[in-house]
């Protein structure tokens, strides 16, 4: 079945799957994206390999149209926010602490494996986040207590479409209902992805506007 958004429960809270790679939690109005590797493309220039360089700017006014879009009160970003700190420009630093401000939100970073190191103004840095019914991290974290829901982003998680002709791969939100863990697709454009494994329950994002249930 194809959908503009999916939306599910978790105890006594919903959570909404967006086609645009977000997470939106109603009660709190609050937004989800993970896995963005701004200056990524910097990096592999840095080491030899030619990359386009539009894609921080792509991914900046992604974010900018999810919020304008949805109008969270709070953008929490699980993690993989930058790619390095070695590739983070004055310019695309500038750009980033300007996000709060300019989007008049509240930015929060749960921090990734390749933002160790970064540093940047305006936005809060945080190892993970924990509420009533979630914790957020950027690797999971394990199960904790049956009403605990860990939400988080690092495996990029992609999923297939075939027939006996094609295969298509997809970027997905995967739910290993097994360990209560609930993997956000990676938000970023050069990022790839990884199979989910086949236990994971899957719902994959086939346009910018269309979500299918596999």
């Amino acid at each position: 079945m194809q959908k503009k958004s999916f939306s599910i429960s978790w105890r006594d809270a919903s959570l909404e799957m967006l086609p645009s790679n977000a997470l939106l939690l109603p009660q709190t109005n609050e937004l989800l994206i993970c896995d963005i590797h701004l200056g990524k493309a910097e990096y592999f220039q840095q080491n030899g390999i030619p990359l386009t360089n539009n894609s921080d700017e792509q991914n900046l006014l992604n974010i900018k149209n999810i919020v304008e879009n949805y109008n969270p009160n709070k953008l929490i970003i699980l993690g993989d926010l930058f790619h390095s700190k070695y590739s983070i420009s004055e310019s695309l630093k500038s750009k980033v602490e300007n996000l709060s401000e300019s989007l008049n939100i509240k930015i929060e970073l749960i921090v990734g494996n390749h933002d160790i190191g970064c540093k940047v103004k305006n936005i809060t840095f945080l190892d993970y986040k924990r509420s009533s019914n979630f914790i957020f991290s950027h690797e999971p974290i394990g199960k904790f207590e049956n009403n605990i829901l860990n939400i988080c982003g690092h495996y990029h998680p992609k999923t297939f479409l075939k027939n006996s002709k094609d295969k298509l791969s997809f970027k997905c939100f995967a739910m290993d209902e097994k360990n209560n863990i609930l993997y956000l697709p990676a938000f970023g454009d050069l990022t790839g992805g990884y199979p989910c494994k086949s236990s994971f329950k899957k719902w994959a994002i086939i346009s910018e506007k269309e979500i299918i249930e596999i």
